[in-house]
């Protein structure tokens, strides 16, 4: 006989109280929401399999299409199980009383409410999570993506990647995170302040040695070689008044078949990056149109826009954080007796996604209008034709559905739809 999530609740020694029920409430919205949303995506793909959109019936084959749409259910099925895991996950750690388990064991070690007590049980979850997601992603790496024909990663360079990945994360992340428990200890009743200003600092510093220290340890970076095309970008880069520090070609194509494009850093470490993949695959027109469009993203101030609304977004969940740390429903909501800076924190970053699900679709709305704004500056400021001809390549080439169930699409996708990005494209340029 099955158990329902409050008789678990119950079973794992949790008197549950008002709270409880409004997350339970939360979780199984936020989770069937997800999971029916993901099964309206597979099942609007697959209809409109066996054809190809009139729009790109003379662009795209229809094996293509139908590549597309099968490696997009491929990943939606991977996607339902990762939602399971995540919400199992998440009912363990907190109903289940496993967060206060792992609490209670380094208690052995650390005093309780130390910053060394906290660091530990944080970490031990992170690395936890971490263990939970890797059986995931190596059947996306090695199984999903191999089929489709997109990975080229190996399994020496996967752990290679999987070692720098945690030392990256330890060096940086313990740092912080021990900052972050002294300040909550600290500072006072104003202590979120204060974590918000270190928080913010350490973003700013990820941003600016991103591009020279850290994306360097995945891949290697070289300047790009052909003279012609140089010269093209440079003048590209003259005429939208951008100056960089160069332009790198990187070596995608050593875990994957994906071609990609972007500038990063700001201030002197600003840079443009070419994947090797797409190279490959596009003229010169056609890269020069798609760095017309990341150029729109940097002239339009859509980096800064979004790192500010995460700055404004952090300040305000750290202010209610601040309200949270120190209630007793809080934590006796979600089955916790060890009351500590390190327990609120991990209870608040756990329990708040659940809330915020349903700002997912206006997240993407912002960033879907931040693309067509991109769009628009890549038409005045190079050939709209020739990006329409690029977009479509990469459709083709990454295997983008061009027909996503419009639901699925306005809740989580970033870019616009295919179709509808296109026609705007064509307009522009008639």
């Amino acid at each position: 006989m099955g158990w329902t999530m409050a008789e678990l609740a119950l079973f794992s020694g949790c008197m549950p109280n008002t709270f409880t029920w409004i997350f339970l409430a939360a979780l199984a919205a936020a989770t069937g929401v997800r999971l029916w949303l993901t099964r309206r995506q597979i099942h609007h793909v697959r209809s409109h399999r066996a054809e190809v959109p009139q729009s790109f019936a003379t662009t795209i084959p229809l094996a293509a299409h139908q590549k597309a749409a099968d490696y997009t259910v491929a990943k939606a099925h991977l996607g339902t199980l990762d939602i399971l895991i995540g919400a199992a996950a998440l009912l363990a750690l907190t109903l289940g009383g496993l967060a206060e388990l792992i609490s209670g064991a380094w208690a052995r070690a650390f005093e309780p409410g130390g910053v060394a007590h906290g660091t530990t049980l944080l970490v031990s979850v992170a690395v936890l999570f971490s263990a939970l997601e890797l059986p995931v992603t190596v059947y996306r790496t090695f199984v999903v993506e191999a089929r489709y024909g997109f990975n080229r990663m190996t399994p020496a360079l996967f752990i290679a990647d999987l070692l720098k990945q945690a030392l990256l994360g330890a060096l940086l992340g313990i740092p912080l995170l021990v900052l972050v428990l002294w300040l909550m200890g600290e500072m006072g009743a104003y202590w979120w302040l204060y974590v918000w200003l270190a928080w913010t600092g350490f973003n700013l510093l990820v941003l600016l040695i991103y591009p020279t220290f850290i994306a360097p340890l995945f891949n290697k970076f070289t300047p790009l070689a052909d003279p012609s095309l140089a010269g093209r970008i440079e003048a590209l880069l003259a005429r939208c008044g951008f100056r960089s520090k160069g332009l790198f070609v990187m070596d995608g194509s050593k875990r994957s078949s994906h071609g990609n494009a972007y500038f990063t850093g700001f201030g002197a470490s600003k840079r443009i990056v070419l994947f090797d993949t797409l190279l490959a695959r596009l003229a010169p027109p056609e890269i020069e149109a798609v760095l017309a469009h990341e150029l729109g993203h940097y002239k339009r101030h859509h980096v800064w826009k979004r790192v500010l609304l995460l700055f404004v977004f952090s300040f305000a969940l750290l202010w209610l954080l601040g309200g949270l740390i120190d209630q007793a429903w809080f934590y006796q909501g979600m089955n916790v007796a060890t009351r500590t800076p390190a327990t609120g924190l991990l209870l608040f970053v756990l329990v708040m996604p659940v809330f915020t699900f349903l700002l997912h679709p206006l997240t993407s709305l912002y960033s879907r209008r931040h693309e067509y704004e991109a769009d628009a500056y890549a038409a005045a400021h190079a050939s709209a034709a020739e990006l329409v001809k690029a977009l479509v390549k990469l459709y083709q080439d990454n295997a983008a559905t061009l027909t996503p169930d419009p639901l699925h699409s306005a809740f989580y996708d970033s870019h616009p739809p295919a179709a509808t990005r296109i026609a705007r494209l064509q307009h522009s340029g008639s």
